[in-house]
This record gives structure tokens, C-alpha cells and sequence, in this order.
């Protein structure tokens, strides 16, 4: 029943939407009604166009999302862990952190020109910082006690950043990656738009183009819920990481 709660103001959203499409308030080449919308998307799932489109956004997705956390895990962890790492390498970071994900579209255009590796490394280069950032805030707002009680019992750095640092910088970790993982999905409407020919970016592209705002909510709602999908699954994951708390 608790489930059923985060459908109440969807559903009554939409209902007032459906209303005041029929009735002429929102003109048709602007906001369609929902069941507009639907068929729309029923349509091109019908002709498989759309399960393309899904499956190669999510792939996108998922191989940015990948390469992000895995490298932004090595760096957070030494700028957490290492002081001097951290002077190193922080302030590049931060300098680079605040640059708009279009502004690196030209680059990788340039560099990796059109395939999936610009596509994918745009995904990643947004993923990347949030990942970054919490997991070295986690490390390095650490309790001093842990690392105390860790060397009352003789353990190695090794095994206290394995059994103590991580462990307890895991919740700022997971946050980081839920964070990341919302950028992704912002990201991939970036990285379709440096001339993909398929993806729910392109499709929205696709439908701005062409004048039919049914493809672009049709869209915009997909990705919506394939960015809930996919958080649900971080949130699952990340609680199974989080039961040591629990003990």
C-alpha cells in the first residue's frame, strides 16, 4: 500500500492534464493529452522502433555509468585517503568539474569523433564527479575514533581502509553514485545529440524537428522512468552494502 502512495499526485497530475487537454486549454501542437501520448508510444513499439531506441540509450547509460564510477572510486579513494594526492590533483578536478556537459560535445567530436566511444565518455565525464566528490567528503569527514579503534587492533593501512575507511564512507558513496547516475541519464541527451541515428535523445531530437511534441514527451516520459528503474536498483544495491550498519 506505502507503494501505491508516489502514484497519488502522478495520477491526479495526469488527470487534470487528460482535462484540460480535451477541453482546448492546452492546444494540441503544444501539450497533447496523455492518451495522445500514449498511443504515440504504443505505435512505435509496435514497429520495434522504440525498444531500439530504449536499448541503446540504456546501453549508452550503462557503459558511461560504468567507466565513471569505476575511475572516480580510484580517484575519490586516493584524494580521501592521501593528502598529498589530494593537493595534487583536487583542484584541477573542481576546475573541470564546473565545466557545461555541452561544451565538451566539440571535443570529443574531435577526438573520438562520432561512434559510441564520444557518446560513452561524455556519459562518464558526468557521472564522474558526483562519485568523486562524496566519496572523498566520506573518507575525509571520517571519525578519527574508527581509525582508532582500527589501530588498537594492529590492522595494516590496507586492511584498515579496506575494514574500517570504506566501510564507514559507504552512505556518502552510494549517494554519490544515485547522484551520478541521474547525471548520466541528463548526459546521454547530450552525448545522442553529437549525430546519433538512434536513442530516446535522438528520438526527442527527432520530434522537435519534425514539429510532433507527442515524440518529445513520449520521450521525456521514458526517460523518466528509466531513470527511476535504474535508481531503484542503485537503492537495492546500496542497502544490501548498508546492512552492516544494521549489525
Amino acid at each position: 500500500m506505502n507503494a501505491l502512495v508516489g502514484f497519488i499526485v502522478p495520477a491526479i497530475l495526469v488527470g487534470i492534464w487528460e482535462l484540460l487537454s480535451r477541453v482546448g486549454y492546452f492546444p494540441p501542437n503544444w501539450l497533447p493529452a496523455p492518451t495522445v501520448v500514449l498511443a504515440t508510444t504504443i505505435d512505435l513499439a509496435r514497429h520495434e522502433e522504440l525498444l531500439q531506441h530504449i536499448g541503446i540509450t540504456i546501453y549508452r547509460v550503462a557503459a558511461g555509468f560504468a567507466i565513471g564510477v569505476a575511475v572516480a572510486t580510484v580517484f575519490g579513494a586516493l584524494s580521501g585517503c592521501s593528502q598529498w594526492f589530494r593537493k595534487l590533483i583536487d583542484p584541477l578536478l573542481q576546475a573541470l568539474r564546473n565545466i557545461p556537459s555541452m561544451a565538451w560535445v566539440p571535443l570529443f567530436l574531435l577526438w573520438l569523433g562520432i561512434q559510441e566511444s564520444s557518446k560513452i565518455t561524455l556519459i562518464a565525464v558526468g557521472v564522474f564527479f558526483p562519485v568523486y566528490l562524496n566519496l572523498m567528503s566520506g573518507i575525509m569527514h571520517l571519525d578519527i575514533k574508527l581509525i582508532e579503534v582500527g589501530r588498537v587492533f594492529n590492522l595494516k593501512k590496507i586492511a584498515l581502509v579496506r575494514r574500517v575507511v570504506l566501510p564507514a564512507a559507504m552512505p556518502a558513496f552510494i549517494t554519490g553514485i544515485r547522484t551520478g547516475l541521474g547525471l548520466g541519464w541528463m548526459f546521454v541527451v547530450a552525448a545522442e545529440l553529437m549525430g546519433a541515428s538512434k536513442g530516446l535523445g535522438f528520438l526527442m531530437n527527432d520530434g522537435q524537428m519534425t514539429g510532433r511534441p507527442a515524440i518529445i514527451i513520449a520521450s521525456i516520459v521514458l526517460f523518466a522512468i528509466c531513470g527511476k528503474i535504474s535508481d531503484m536498483f542503485v537503492v537495492y544495491a546500496g542497502s544490501r552494502f548498508l546492512r552492516y550498519k544494521e549489525n
